[in-house]
């Protein structure tokens, strides 16, 4: 991580902007330059969470190897890894009691099943979910989700110690780490609801999905009232 000290002020690096764009007013430009020097400084303060988060001492190794369902039969967590040492793995809201996939996992899916073919170079992914591996198959074909590898938590037993003690119907995102033989926790997110700013939507940060970031820089933002959705209809 870079000595916050040697940095160049966000304000002073701002100031040599020299992007212009036709018509703008100079209260435009006083503006947006201004926004310019707290965008450097967001960047530097994910900089500086990420190496925190790097940093984090080893994390509990897993109590037991888990078995759940893949669609040529059961195998356990550690086959997950496959060749590499990281394994990330997202849990979606798709319990046997749905009639139907949560919208905003699918968003978050959709977003991940393009960029896991680079995604799968470095680390391991996989999605879990408590709905039998047959109807977790045929949502995967129907969503177009080749690059995502689905397997059913079967007995909830992994979704039960890394994702909710009570088997709730959340959605959960864990990384696991294998050094040395083992294999352990790394990070889950961990933010809930009874964190979230007034007026805000229980959300982690950086939001996995990049609907939401996309809509950050849009003049109306995010919204308050709208989701994704699973169909939107003919366009």
């Amino acid at each position: 991580m870079v000595d916050t000290e040697t940095l160049v002020p966000a304000k002073e690096l701002a100031a040599r902007n020299k992007a212009h764009f036709p018509n703008e007013s100079a209260e435009y430009r006083a503006a947006r330059n201004a926004l310019l020097a707290e965008e450097i400084e967001l960047r530097r303060h994910l900089e500086r969470v990420a190496a925190q988060r790097r940093a984090l001492p080893a994390g509990g190794e897993i109590a037991q190897d888990f078995e759940v369902a893949s669609e040529s039969g059961a195998v356990r967590l550690s086959s997950l890894f496959r060749d590499k040492d990281t394994l990330m793995i997202y849990s979606m809201m798709y319990g046997p009691q749905r009639k139907a996939p949560c919208p905003s996992c699918t968003s978050f899916l959709s977003a991940w099943n393009g960029t896991a073919v680079n995604l799968r170079e470095r680390v391991a992914i996989a999605v879990t979910a408590r709905s039998p591996i047959e109807r977790l198959v045929e949502y995967k074909k129907q969503r177009g989700f080749a690059n995502l590898p689905f397997f059913s938590d079967t007995t909830g037993e992994y979704t039960r110690t890394y994702v909710n003690s009570e088997d709730a119907d959340v959605p959960g995102f864990s990384v696991f780490a294998r050094r040395d033989g083992k294999i352990r926790h790394f990070y889950s997110g961990e933010m809930g609801g009874e964190m979230a700013d007034p007026g805000q939507d229980p959300r982690g940060a950086p939001d996995l999905d990049l609907l939401w970031q996309l809509l950050d820089l849009t003049p109306e933002g995010r919204g308050t009232d709208w989701y994704p959705k699973l169909s939107y209809g003919p366009k």
